[in-house]
């Protein structure tokens, strides 16, 4: 299968070259391979190089580019690393997905300080310093997007998420602050994704809680990884040239937990 956007679709990504971060599974691999349909080559970034492997041989076979960078996104150097290697092989960088982070429910009366900080600093700084070490690049090579996937946690107010829910937050704040800093040449955008049905996520579906949460949804259904990353290729694609410090609720209509 060939990308499916012509060159002169608004939501073409011909000649384009994306980072995405988390790309072994779920919404990452989803994204990487709608980046790919729409034409891009895409440097795959995730701690397991089994996953990894799989989504740049799916990538391939829609007639893209593809390289892997296996390691840990708090560990700085792997980024460089990453960044570097996506240069030297694939010539340059226009898109960035950050998609790694994540975090559990917490109880407020056990969590201590530092497991507290390291909730925010799993979900915040390896943005932030991809964002810093892309945008050159990016700039280099006449502009480029960014989208930070967050979550509807940041808005929503719910018991035992006060971790998980400052610190994407803090992600959808500090996109709003970058996409000031590095307009108008690279674009900074988020989406706050709903509940998503990924591997993660299944083995906490009992059909009660499914049906509950399917009635409770105006969309009538849980989100799956392909309804982000189509939001992903909207808001790094031309179509989207004029959005930028933007959070986008992708989350069926959902204005409250329900879980």
């Amino acid at each position: 299968m060939t990308a499916i956007a012509s060159p002169s679709s608004p939501f073409s990504l011909n000649g384009q070259v994306a980072i995405v971060t988390g790309a072994g599974k779920g919404i990452g691999r989803a994204c990487a391979l709608a980046l790919a349909r729409a034409g891009a080559d895409v440097a795959l970034a995730a701690r397991t190089q089994a996953d990894l492997d799989a989504v740049a041989a799916e990538v391939r076979a829609l007639g893209r580019r593809a390289i892997t960078v296996a390691g840990d996104v708090s560990d700085e150097a792997n980024l460089d690393t990453l960044v570097a290697r996506t240069v030297a092989e694939l010539g340059k960088i226009t898109i960035l997905i950050n998609n790694a982070g994540g975090a559990g429910p917490n109880s407020p009366l056990k969590m201590g300080g530092a497991e507290f900080s390291a909730v925010l600093a799993w979900n915040v700084t390896p943005a932030y310093l991809m964002i810093q070490k892309t945008a050159q690049a990016m700039k280099h090579a006449g502009g480029g997007a960014v989208v930070n996937i967050s979550s509807v946690a940041a808005r929503y107010a719910q018991k035992h998420f006060s971790a998980y829910g400052a610190a994407k937050a803090a992600l959808n704040q500090m996109t709003r602050n970058l996409a000031q800093d590095f307009g108008p040449a690279v674009r900074i955008n988020a989406i706050e994704p709903g509940t998503i049905l990924t591997d993660a996520l299944a083995p906490f579906l009992t059909p009660e809680r499914t049906e509950r949460m399917n009635s409770s949804t105006p969309m009538g259904r849980l989100g799956q990884p392909e309804d982000i990353a189509h939001a992903a290729l909207f808001l790094a694609s031309p179509a989207a040239s004029w959005i930028t410090g933007k959070v986008l609720g992708v989350d069926g209509g959902v204005e409250a937990p329900n879980f």
